[in-house]
């Protein structure tokens, strides 16, 4: 009986770094860039566009080619969200991952 207290330990206590993991991954911000830093996207931890910054030059520029460079900076920005919360969810679960758990990113 005494393993499977030791479990349910812990459980709880993945159970609350997870918790903490998750208040961090809320705070997180990341920028994506393109067009040499002439596009910039902020996101947060959750995926939510924050801010959009474009240079006055990429303005000049034609249409579809300022378009593809905010998708090319969200892209970008969104990559390296994911590597955040990944590593935020290494620290929490000891660099073991939860088999078949994934963010919704």
């Amino acid at each position: 009986m005494t393993d499977f207290n030791k479990i349910l330990d812990k459980a709880k206590e993945l159970e609350q770094k997870m918790k903490e993991s998750q208040e961090n991954i809320k705070k997180i911000r990341v920028e994506g860039v393109s067009g040499s830093n002439s596009v910039k996207v902020i996101l947060d931890g959750q995926g939510e566009l924050q801010k959009v910054e474009i240079s006055d030059d990429i303005l000049k520029e034609e249409k579809s080619i300022v378009e593809d460079l905010i998708v090319a900076a969200h892209n970008n920005a969104k990559a390296q969200l994911k590597t955040k919360t990944n590593e935020e969810i290494s620290k929490a679960t000891g660099g073991f991952g939860i088999p078949g758990f994934k963010w919704p990113l």
